[in-house]
Protein backbone atom coordinates (compact mmCIF):
# COMPACT_ATOMS: atom_id res chain seq x y z
CA UNK A 1 0.00 0.00 0.00
CA UNK A 2 0.92 3.34 -1.27
CA UNK A 3 0.94 5.23 2.07
CA UNK A 4 1.11 8.90 -0.11
CA UNK A 5 -2.17 10.08 -0.74
CA UNK A 6 -2.41 11.04 -4.73
CA UNK A 7 -2.39 14.44 -5.75
CA UNK A 8 -6.50 14.83 -6.34
CA UNK A 9 -6.48 13.71 -2.86
CA UNK A 10 -4.71 16.01 -1.35
CA UNK A 11 -5.81 18.67 -3.14
CA UNK A 12 -9.37 17.96 -2.23
CA UNK A 13 -8.30 17.52 1.59
CA UNK A 14 -7.01 21.03 1.14
CA UNK A 15 -9.84 22.33 -0.74
CA UNK A 16 -12.40 21.03 1.88
CA UNK A 17 -10.43 21.61 4.72
CA UNK A 18 -10.22 25.46 4.08
CA UNK A 19 -14.12 25.11 3.30
CA UNK A 20 -14.62 23.56 6.88
CA UNK A 21 -12.61 26.42 8.28
CA UNK A 22 -14.27 28.95 6.00
CA UNK A 23 -17.58 28.50 6.01
CA UNK A 24 -18.45 25.71 8.63
CA UNK A 25 -16.75 25.82 11.73
CA UNK A 26 -17.95 29.40 12.53
CA UNK A 27 -21.37 28.01 11.98
CA UNK A 28 -21.12 24.72 13.70
CA UNK A 29 -23.55 26.31 17.03
CA UNK A 30 -26.23 28.29 14.51
CA UNK A 31 -27.07 24.95 12.61
CA UNK A 32 -28.15 23.60 16.03
CA UNK A 33 -29.96 26.80 17.01
CA UNK A 34 -31.98 26.43 13.77
CA UNK A 35 -33.33 23.64 14.58
CA UNK A 36 -34.59 24.06 17.75
CA UNK A 37 -37.75 25.54 17.17
CA UNK A 38 -40.15 22.92 17.30
CA UNK A 39 -42.13 24.02 14.01
CA UNK A 40 -38.53 23.98 11.89
CA UNK A 41 -37.00 20.49 13.56
CA UNK A 42 -37.30 18.31 10.88
CA UNK A 43 -36.52 21.10 8.48
CA UNK A 44 -33.22 21.48 6.58
CA UNK A 45 -32.18 24.57 8.12
CA UNK A 46 -31.07 27.26 6.22
CA UNK A 47 -27.32 27.74 7.14
CA UNK A 48 -27.10 24.28 6.00
CA UNK A 49 -28.92 24.78 2.54
CA UNK A 50 -26.58 28.00 1.72
CA UNK A 51 -23.73 25.63 2.75
CA UNK A 52 -24.82 22.88 0.40
CA UNK A 53 -25.32 25.66 -2.79
CA UNK A 54 -21.74 26.98 -2.19
CA UNK A 55 -20.67 23.49 -1.76
CA UNK A 56 -21.79 22.68 -4.92
CA UNK A 57 -20.73 26.12 -7.12
CA UNK A 58 -17.17 24.90 -6.03
CA UNK A 59 -17.07 21.01 -7.08
CA UNK A 60 -16.94 19.90 -3.15
CA UNK A 61 -19.75 17.31 -4.22
CA UNK A 62 -21.16 13.80 -4.04
CA UNK A 63 -17.32 13.28 -3.57
CA UNK A 64 -18.07 9.32 -2.42
CA UNK A 65 -19.60 8.23 -5.44
CA UNK A 66 -17.27 7.42 -8.53
CA UNK A 67 -18.41 5.72 -11.83
CA UNK A 68 -21.01 7.28 -14.76
CA UNK A 69 -22.69 8.69 -11.92
CA UNK A 70 -20.01 10.20 -10.54
CA UNK A 71 -19.57 13.62 -9.83
CA UNK A 72 -17.73 16.23 -12.65
CA UNK A 73 -14.58 17.58 -10.66
CA UNK A 74 -14.47 21.15 -12.33
CA UNK A 75 -10.96 21.73 -11.07
CA UNK A 76 -8.47 21.18 -14.50
CA UNK A 77 -6.19 18.65 -12.66
CA UNK A 78 -9.29 16.77 -11.01
CA UNK A 79 -10.44 15.49 -14.43
CA UNK A 80 -11.54 12.16 -13.43
CA UNK A 81 -15.05 11.21 -12.01
CA UNK A 82 -15.35 10.16 -8.35
CA UNK A 83 -12.73 9.26 -5.50
CA UNK A 84 -11.07 6.12 -5.10
CA UNK A 85 -11.97 4.99 -1.44
CA UNK A 86 -8.41 5.23 -0.97
CA UNK A 87 -8.41 9.05 -2.37
CA UNK A 88 -11.95 9.46 -0.14
CA UNK A 89 -10.68 8.37 2.96
CA UNK A 90 -8.95 11.46 4.36
CA UNK A 91 -11.53 13.70 3.11
CA UNK A 92 -14.87 12.75 4.97
CA UNK A 93 -12.01 12.40 8.00
CA UNK A 94 -11.99 16.01 7.73
CA UNK A 95 -15.90 16.42 6.85
CA UNK A 96 -16.22 14.05 10.25
CA UNK A 97 -15.14 16.40 12.55
CA UNK A 98 -18.23 18.39 12.93
CA UNK A 99 -21.12 15.89 12.87
CA UNK A 100 -23.67 17.24 10.13
CA UNK A 101 -20.83 18.58 7.77
CA UNK A 102 -21.17 15.56 5.11
CA UNK A 103 -24.86 16.85 4.19
CA UNK A 104 -23.02 19.93 3.11
CA UNK A 105 -21.14 18.18 0.59
CA UNK A 106 -24.18 16.03 -0.17
CA UNK A 107 -22.36 12.82 1.82
CA UNK A 108 -24.29 12.27 4.70
CA UNK A 109 -25.99 8.70 5.91
CA UNK A 110 -28.42 7.37 4.61
CA UNK A 111 -28.45 9.11 1.29
CA UNK A 112 -25.13 7.94 0.59
CA UNK A 113 -25.95 4.93 0.78
CA UNK A 114 -29.06 4.96 -0.55
CA UNK A 115 -27.50 6.56 -4.03
CA UNK A 116 -24.97 3.89 -4.35
CA UNK A 117 -27.51 1.07 -4.21
CA UNK A 118 -29.83 3.64 -6.87
CA UNK A 119 -26.43 3.80 -8.85
CA UNK A 120 -25.56 0.24 -8.52
CA UNK A 121 -28.90 -2.14 -8.99
CA UNK A 122 -31.71 0.85 -9.98
CA UNK A 123 -33.33 0.89 -13.30
CA UNK A 124 -32.88 3.92 -15.33
CA UNK A 125 -35.83 4.76 -15.13
CA UNK A 126 -35.67 4.42 -10.88
CA UNK A 127 -32.70 6.46 -11.56
CA UNK A 128 -33.90 8.85 -13.05
CA UNK A 129 -37.20 9.51 -10.83
CA UNK A 130 -34.87 9.23 -7.19
CA UNK A 131 -31.11 9.04 -8.05
CA UNK A 132 -31.07 12.35 -9.79
CA UNK A 133 -32.91 14.52 -7.72
CA UNK A 134 -30.88 12.63 -4.38
CA UNK A 135 -27.18 13.50 -6.52
CA UNK A 136 -28.63 17.53 -6.86
CA UNK A 137 -29.40 17.28 -3.13
CA UNK A 138 -33.21 18.36 -4.06
CA UNK A 139 -34.45 15.64 -2.04
CA UNK A 140 -33.60 13.48 0.36
CA UNK A 141 -33.86 9.61 1.65
CA UNK A 142 -34.79 7.11 4.40
CA UNK A 143 -33.15 3.20 4.65
CA UNK A 144 -35.92 1.19 6.45
CA UNK A 145 -34.19 -1.94 7.51
CA UNK A 146 -34.20 -2.64 11.34
CA UNK A 147 -37.35 -4.21 13.12
CA UNK A 148 -38.21 -3.88 17.15
CA UNK A 149 -39.43 -7.25 17.06
CA UNK A 150 -36.60 -9.29 15.86
CA UNK A 151 -32.97 -9.04 16.17
CA UNK A 152 -32.40 -7.43 12.96
CA UNK A 153 -28.34 -7.88 13.29
CA UNK A 154 -29.58 -11.48 11.16
CA UNK A 155 -31.09 -10.14 8.29
CA UNK A 156 -32.77 -13.08 7.82
CA UNK A 157 -34.69 -12.90 10.83
CA UNK A 158 -36.61 -9.63 9.47
CA UNK A 159 -40.51 -9.76 8.82
CA UNK A 160 -41.87 -7.22 6.91
CA UNK A 161 -44.58 -8.55 4.34
CA UNK A 162 -43.66 -7.57 0.77
CA UNK A 163 -46.55 -9.03 -1.58
CA UNK A 164 -47.30 -9.52 -4.78
CA UNK A 165 -50.67 -8.36 -5.65
CA UNK A 166 -51.01 -8.02 -9.90
CA UNK A 167 -49.19 -5.55 -11.11
CA UNK A 168 -48.31 -3.51 -7.30
CA UNK A 169 -46.55 -5.29 -4.01
CA UNK A 170 -48.23 -4.62 -0.62
CA UNK A 171 -46.23 -3.81 2.07
CA UNK A 172 -47.11 -4.51 5.78
CA UNK A 173 -44.57 -4.13 8.97
CA UNK A 174 -43.36 -2.11 11.45
CA UNK A 175 -39.57 -0.67 11.03
CA UNK A 176 -37.97 1.58 13.85
CA UNK A 177 -34.66 3.17 13.49
CA UNK A 178 -35.46 4.73 10.00
CA UNK A 179 -32.72 6.76 9.46
CA UNK A 180 -33.39 9.76 7.48
CA UNK A 181 -36.86 9.47 7.35
CA UNK A 182 -38.08 12.36 9.70
CA UNK A 183 -36.55 15.47 7.44
CA UNK A 184 -39.07 17.15 6.04
CA UNK A 185 -37.04 16.65 2.56
CA UNK A 186 -37.56 12.89 2.49
CA UNK A 187 -39.50 11.80 -0.35
CA UNK A 188 -37.96 8.00 -0.83
CA UNK A 189 -37.73 5.40 1.87
CA UNK A 190 -35.76 2.04 0.48
CA UNK A 191 -37.38 -0.35 2.82
CA UNK A 192 -36.45 -4.13 3.33
CA UNK A 193 -38.78 -7.04 4.10
CA UNK A 194 -39.76 -10.32 3.20
CA UNK A 195 -41.44 -11.47 -0.57
CA UNK A 196 -40.61 -15.58 -0.08
CA UNK A 197 -40.61 -16.61 3.34
CA UNK A 198 -40.46 -19.92 2.74
CA UNK A 199 -37.91 -19.84 -0.21
CA UNK A 200 -35.43 -22.80 1.06
CA UNK A 201 -32.30 -20.54 1.06
CA UNK A 202 -33.20 -17.99 3.64
CA UNK A 203 -30.95 -15.28 1.73
CA UNK A 204 -33.27 -15.28 -1.21
CA UNK A 205 -36.39 -14.67 1.12
CA UNK A 206 -35.78 -10.61 1.26
CA UNK A 207 -36.57 -7.75 -1.17
CA UNK A 208 -35.89 -4.07 -1.33
CA UNK A 209 -37.89 -1.79 -2.90
CA UNK A 210 -38.57 1.80 -3.32
CA UNK A 211 -41.46 3.24 -1.36
CA UNK A 212 -42.35 7.07 -1.92
CA UNK A 213 -43.06 8.33 1.98
CA UNK A 214 -46.27 10.12 1.28
CA UNK A 215 -47.50 6.50 0.21
CA UNK A 216 -50.92 6.16 1.69
CA UNK A 217 -50.17 3.45 4.86
CA UNK A 218 -46.82 5.03 5.83
CA UNK A 219 -47.64 6.11 8.82
CA UNK A 220 -44.31 7.40 11.72
CA UNK A 221 -45.17 6.54 15.06
CA UNK A 222 -42.58 8.73 16.24
CA UNK A 223 -38.78 9.40 15.78
CA UNK A 224 -36.17 7.26 17.97
CA UNK A 225 -34.37 9.06 20.87
CA UNK A 226 -30.47 8.13 21.11
CA UNK A 227 -29.06 8.63 24.73
CA UNK A 228 -31.45 11.24 24.61
CA UNK A 229 -30.99 12.88 21.27
CA UNK A 230 -33.29 12.69 18.69
CA UNK A 231 -31.03 14.31 15.42
CA UNK A 232 -33.18 16.67 13.91
CA UNK A 233 -33.63 17.16 11.41
CA UNK A 234 -32.53 13.62 10.53
CA UNK A 235 -34.59 11.55 12.59
CA UNK A 236 -34.61 7.94 12.94
CA UNK A 237 -38.00 7.18 13.48
CA UNK A 238 -40.13 4.62 14.04
CA UNK A 239 -42.61 3.33 11.08
CA UNK A 240 -45.83 0.98 10.49
CA UNK A 241 -46.69 -0.06 6.89
CA UNK A 242 -50.31 -0.96 6.64
CA UNK A 243 -51.48 -2.04 3.41
CA UNK A 244 -48.77 0.14 1.52
CA UNK A 245 -49.30 -0.45 -2.31
CA UNK A 246 -46.44 0.63 -4.73
CA UNK A 247 -45.89 -0.26 -8.46
CA UNK A 248 -44.16 -3.55 -9.28
CA UNK A 249 -42.00 -1.51 -11.34
CA UNK A 250 -40.70 -0.39 -7.76
CA UNK A 251 -38.61 -3.68 -6.80
CA UNK A 252 -34.47 -3.00 -6.74
CA UNK A 253 -32.80 -5.45 -8.99
CA UNK A 254 -35.67 -8.08 -8.56
CA UNK A 255 -37.46 -10.44 -5.86
CA UNK A 256 -35.51 -12.52 -3.35
CA UNK A 257 -32.26 -9.80 -3.88
CA UNK A 258 -32.34 -8.00 -0.91
CA UNK A 259 -29.90 -9.52 1.44
CA UNK A 260 -27.52 -9.36 -1.92
CA UNK A 261 -27.99 -5.70 -1.66
CA UNK A 262 -27.72 -5.42 1.95
CA UNK A 263 -24.32 -6.30 1.41
CA UNK A 264 -23.58 -4.44 -1.47
CA UNK A 265 -24.88 -1.67 0.31
CA UNK A 266 -23.46 -1.89 4.19
CA UNK A 267 -19.99 -2.60 2.97
CA UNK A 268 -19.05 1.18 1.56
CA UNK A 269 -21.19 2.44 4.70
CA UNK A 270 -19.59 1.14 7.16
CA UNK A 271 -16.42 2.40 6.25
CA UNK A 272 -17.36 5.64 5.58
CA UNK A 273 -18.96 5.81 9.37
CA UNK A 274 -15.53 4.72 10.30
CA UNK A 275 -13.63 7.35 8.46
CA UNK A 276 -15.90 10.15 10.03
CA UNK A 277 -15.42 8.69 13.24
CA UNK A 278 -11.66 8.57 12.72
CA UNK A 279 -12.45 12.69 11.91
CA UNK A 280 -14.17 13.09 15.51
CA UNK A 281 -11.81 11.23 17.27
CA UNK A 282 -8.84 13.77 16.07
CA UNK A 283 -10.82 16.50 17.23
CA UNK A 284 -11.54 15.12 20.60
CA UNK A 285 -7.64 14.47 20.69
CA UNK A 286 -7.19 17.98 19.75
CA UNK A 287 -9.65 19.56 22.03
CA UNK A 288 -7.87 17.27 25.04
CA UNK A 289 -4.29 19.11 24.64
CA UNK A 290 -6.08 22.54 24.12
CA UNK A 291 -7.82 21.70 27.46
CA UNK A 292 -4.72 20.51 28.87
CA UNK A 293 -2.21 23.57 28.81
CA UNK A 294 -5.38 26.09 29.16
CA UNK A 295 -6.63 25.03 32.69
CA UNK A 296 -4.69 24.72 36.47
CA UNK A 297 -5.74 21.62 38.74
CA UNK A 298 -3.97 21.22 42.49
CA UNK A 299 -1.43 23.64 41.41
CA UNK A 300 0.07 22.61 38.06
CA UNK A 301 -1.71 22.92 34.58
CA UNK A 302 -3.51 19.23 33.88
CA UNK A 303 -0.47 19.33 30.97
CA UNK A 304 1.74 18.32 33.45
CA UNK A 305 -0.84 15.62 35.02
CA UNK A 306 0.74 12.45 34.17
CA UNK A 307 -2.49 10.66 34.01
CA UNK A 308 -3.54 13.28 31.45
CA UNK A 309 -0.27 12.98 28.82
CA UNK A 310 -0.87 9.07 29.31
CA UNK A 311 -4.56 9.58 27.79
CA UNK A 312 -3.48 11.85 24.84
CA UNK A 313 -0.87 9.77 24.22
CA UNK A 314 -2.90 6.51 24.22
CA UNK A 315 -5.11 8.54 21.98
CA UNK A 316 -2.99 9.73 19.73
CA UNK A 317 -1.72 5.46 19.51
CA UNK A 318 -5.20 4.31 18.87
CA UNK A 319 -6.33 6.93 16.21
CA UNK A 320 -3.24 6.31 14.26
CA UNK A 321 -3.91 2.55 14.46
CA UNK A 322 -7.42 2.76 13.66
CA UNK A 323 -6.60 4.90 10.40
CA UNK A 324 -4.10 2.70 9.11
CA UNK A 325 -6.78 -0.01 9.30
CA UNK A 326 -9.49 2.22 7.70
CA UNK A 327 -6.85 2.90 5.09
CA UNK A 328 -6.18 -0.67 4.43
CA UNK A 329 -9.56 -1.41 4.18
CA UNK A 330 -10.16 1.15 1.65
CA UNK A 331 -7.18 -0.03 -0.64
CA UNK A 332 -8.01 -3.79 -0.59
CA UNK A 333 -11.96 -2.36 -2.08
CA UNK A 334 -10.30 -0.02 -4.49
CA UNK A 335 -7.87 -3.21 -6.00
CA UNK A 336 -9.74 -6.15 -5.14
CA UNK A 337 -13.49 -4.86 -4.63
CA UNK A 338 -15.69 -4.64 -1.40
CA UNK A 339 -16.55 -8.21 -1.43
CA UNK A 340 -12.80 -9.65 -1.00
CA UNK A 341 -12.05 -6.57 1.33
CA UNK A 342 -14.97 -7.22 3.63
CA UNK A 343 -12.66 -9.08 6.68
CA UNK A 344 -11.20 -5.93 6.68
CA UNK A 345 -14.00 -3.49 6.58
CA UNK A 346 -15.28 -5.61 9.42
CA UNK A 347 -12.29 -5.14 11.49
CA UNK A 348 -12.21 -1.47 10.77
CA UNK A 349 -15.71 -1.77 11.95
CA UNK A 350 -15.02 -3.65 15.33
CA UNK A 351 -12.01 -1.21 15.76
CA UNK A 352 -13.08 2.46 14.91
CA UNK A 353 -16.35 2.89 16.83
CA UNK A 354 -15.14 1.39 19.81
CA UNK A 355 -11.61 3.52 19.52
CA UNK A 356 -13.53 6.51 19.16
CA UNK A 357 -15.71 6.05 22.02
CA UNK A 358 -13.02 5.95 24.45
CA UNK A 359 -10.65 8.70 22.59
CA UNK A 360 -14.05 10.80 23.16
CA UNK A 361 -14.54 9.49 26.60
CA UNK A 362 -11.15 10.43 27.67
CA UNK A 363 -11.67 13.98 26.43
CA UNK A 364 -14.66 14.30 28.17
CA UNK A 365 -13.19 13.37 31.65
CA UNK A 366 -10.83 16.05 30.49
CA UNK A 367 -13.18 18.26 30.23
CA UNK A 368 -14.64 18.07 33.34
CA UNK A 369 -18.61 19.03 33.39
CA UNK A 370 -17.74 20.94 30.10
CA UNK A 371 -17.32 17.64 27.99
CA UNK A 372 -21.08 16.34 29.13
CA UNK A 373 -22.50 19.53 28.49
CA UNK A 374 -23.89 21.54 24.87
CA UNK A 375 -20.91 23.68 25.44
CA UNK A 376 -18.54 20.80 23.40
CA UNK A 377 -19.39 18.89 20.35
CA UNK A 378 -18.27 15.92 22.69
CA UNK A 379 -21.24 14.58 24.05
CA UNK A 380 -23.16 14.70 20.86
CA UNK A 381 -19.96 12.55 19.10
CA UNK A 382 -19.94 10.10 22.08
CA UNK A 383 -23.89 9.05 21.27
CA UNK A 384 -22.71 8.93 17.87
CA UNK A 385 -19.82 6.62 18.24
CA UNK A 386 -21.43 4.49 20.66
CA UNK A 387 -24.22 4.42 18.58
CA UNK A 388 -22.36 2.74 15.55
CA UNK A 389 -21.12 -0.11 17.86
CA UNK A 390 -24.58 -1.48 17.00
CA UNK A 391 -25.29 0.28 13.61
CA UNK A 392 -24.60 -1.84 10.32
CA UNK A 393 -24.24 -4.61 12.28
CA UNK A 394 -23.30 -5.04 15.89
CA UNK A 395 -19.47 -5.56 17.00
CA UNK A 396 -20.82 -9.02 17.92
CA UNK A 397 -21.87 -10.40 14.40
CA UNK A 398 -18.36 -8.76 12.87
CA UNK A 399 -15.86 -10.23 15.44
CA UNK A 400 -17.89 -13.56 14.74
CA UNK A 401 -17.85 -13.26 10.73
CA UNK A 402 -13.72 -12.65 11.19
CA UNK A 403 -13.55 -15.27 13.75
CA UNK A 404 -14.53 -17.89 11.48
CA UNK A 405 -12.81 -16.41 8.36
CA UNK A 406 -9.54 -16.34 10.50
CA UNK A 407 -10.05 -20.08 11.41
CA UNK A 408 -10.66 -21.28 8.29
CA UNK A 409 -7.29 -19.84 6.78
CA UNK A 410 -5.29 -20.49 10.09
CA UNK A 411 -4.77 -17.02 11.42
CA UNK A 412 -4.13 -15.54 7.88
CA UNK A 413 -6.32 -12.73 6.45
CA UNK A 414 -7.08 -13.27 2.84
Amino acid sequence: MDFQHSARSLQLQERVGQFMRTHVEPVEELYYEQVKPEAARYRTPPVLQDLKRLAREQGLWNLFLSGEHGPDLTNPDLTNPGLTNLEYAPVKEIMGRILWAPEVFNCSAPDVGNMEVLANYGTKAQQERWLKPLLEGRIRSGFSMTEPQVASSDATNIQCAITRDGDDYVINGRKWFTSGAMNEDCEILIVMGKSAPDHPDRHRQQSMILVPRNTPGVRIVRDMLTYGYDDAPVGHPEIVYENVRVPAENMLLGEGRGFEIAQGRLGPGRIHHCMRLIGCAQRALELMCQRAVSRTAFGKPLAEQGSVREDIAHSFCEIAQARLLTLQAADKMDREGNKAARDLIAAAKIVVPSMAARVIDRAIQIHGAAGVSQDTFLARAYVYARFIRIGDGPDQVHLAAVGKELIKRGGVMG
